[in-house]
């Protein structure tokens, strides 16, 4: 080869390494004008990846039932609803319906901007709609599991949740990698694998300097964070702090949160004579869950069902005690005793003793706290995040 060839293909290569890596996202989950913090675990360490050369085109979507939503002006995102059937029946094909809606529109972000990876959040109906864009531009593509049901077997039964498990397979088996949120969820996607599927962990990340720590405050208080739902297990815990009343008395629990268990559980507590122990606050903004996090004594919630919990790691990283259920993907994080505790699900009993132990044993309390802090700091940050989805990102486009 000529000298002049080869020095052009090298001044091509490095211009390519210069340019930012652009990453078109595909996601259901994102802050928009009616919800500002859903999504922030997607939202959050796109911020941090352009400091690292990547750029994000962010695609947000939601189907054609729900109400139209538009952007954040914090988290800038084009909205579009897309086609789909009614209830489970329509999210195997849902993909379809989003790749024809978006199509033209990639093409032309394509053309002016080009393309180099795209990034679906949710196997379907992202991930099957990135498959299909990047068949069409001839890009890689990368998917998330956020959730333990991979596979979508406990949404969506009988002959349609078939279709979809099908449809997930296809996905899985397209994609350049395959990110998991959590060790559990890896092997869900495992488990349910009809091959080997190019699968990494990333963990998601938490703002260390927006969820930080403050003195413990005078009055011994517990704080959950989580939508009012039975897998959240805020019946049990209701159940486990009307037992510890008589032992002490001054402990109050404030719930954050809103969902159609309200009511039923607002009932529960009136039953169990707790209710004026328990504060219902609703859905609150990102600032002030931090300063909940802040003026709480520990924070608990034990939801059976959590392919990781963005909220657990808040807490660890404002330096509270956390209590969570074992087996759930948190258990990759806390170390029982040590930064955190586990106990069992549907355990009344022993999350009552959980929560006496910690609140009457502020030694212990304090070097959990500590603990807890510096698992953040040591691995579990937006930048730890950023850079571990920037390196898969690079990976798969080499």
């Amino acid at each position: 080869m000529p000298l002049e060839c080869e020095a052009y293909i090298r001044e091509m290569h490095e211009r390519m390494e210069q340019r930012p890596l652009h990453v078109l996202t595909l996601t259901p989950f994102y802050p928009s004008n009616r919800n500002e913090v859903a999504g922030c675990f997607v939202a959050e360490p796109i911020k941090i990846l352009e400091s690292m050369g990547v750029e994000s085109s962010v695609q947000a979507v939601h189907s054609w039932f729900t109400e139209a939503m538009r952007a954040n002006t914090e988290y800038p995102a084009q909205w579009m609803r897309y086609a789909s059937l009614p209830g489970g029946i329509g999210l195997s094909s849902a993909g379809a319906f989003l790749f024809a809606g978006l199509l033209s529109k990639a093409r032309h972000l394509h053309a002016r901007k080009p393309i180099d990876l795209i990034h679906a959040h949710t196997p379907l109906p992202c991930g099957h709609a990135a498959s299909l864009l990047a068949r069409q531009l001839n890009i890689p593509f990368v998917v998330t599991v956020h959730g333990l049901d991979a596979y979508f077997a406990k949404q969506v039964k009988g002959i349609p949740g078939e279709w979809c498990r099908r449809m997930t397979r296809l996905v899985f088996r397209s994609a350049s990698s395959v990110i998991c949120i959590s060790e559990a969820v890896r092997q869900k996607v495992l488990d349910g694998a009809d091959g080997a599927y190019p699968t990494s962990v990333i963990y998601n990340g938490v703002d260390a300097n927006v969820f930080t720590p403050r003195n413990e405050p005078d009055r011994l208080k517990i704080l959950s964070v989580g939508n009012l739902i039975p897998i959240k297990g805020h019946a049990l815990l209701l159940r486990a702090v009307a037992s510890i009343m008589s032992r002490i008395p001054e402990v109050c629990w404030d719930i954050i949160g809103e969902g159609a268990e309200l009511n039923r559980l607002q009932s529960l507590a009136a039953e169990l004579k707790i209710a004026d122990k328990v504060q219902f606050l609703g859905r609150q903004s990102r600032e002030s869950v931090a300063e909940a996090l802040r003026q709480c004594t520990i924070f608990a919630l034990p939801s059976r069902y959590e392919a990781l919990g963005c909220v657990y790691l808040e807490a660890m990283s404002a330096a509270k005690p956390v209590i969570a259920c074992r087996g759930q993907g948190i258990g990759e994080v806390i170390e029982h005793r040590k930064n955190g505790w586990l106990v069992g699900h549907d355990d009344v009993v022993e999350m009552a003793d959980a929560l006496i132990t910690l609140l009457e044993d502020a030694d212990l309390r304090n070097r959990m706290r500590l603990a807890a802090r510096r698992t953040i700091l040591k691995s579990l940050t937006l930048q730890h995040q950023a850079e571990r989805l920037s390196d898969v990102y690079r990976e798969c486009v080499a």
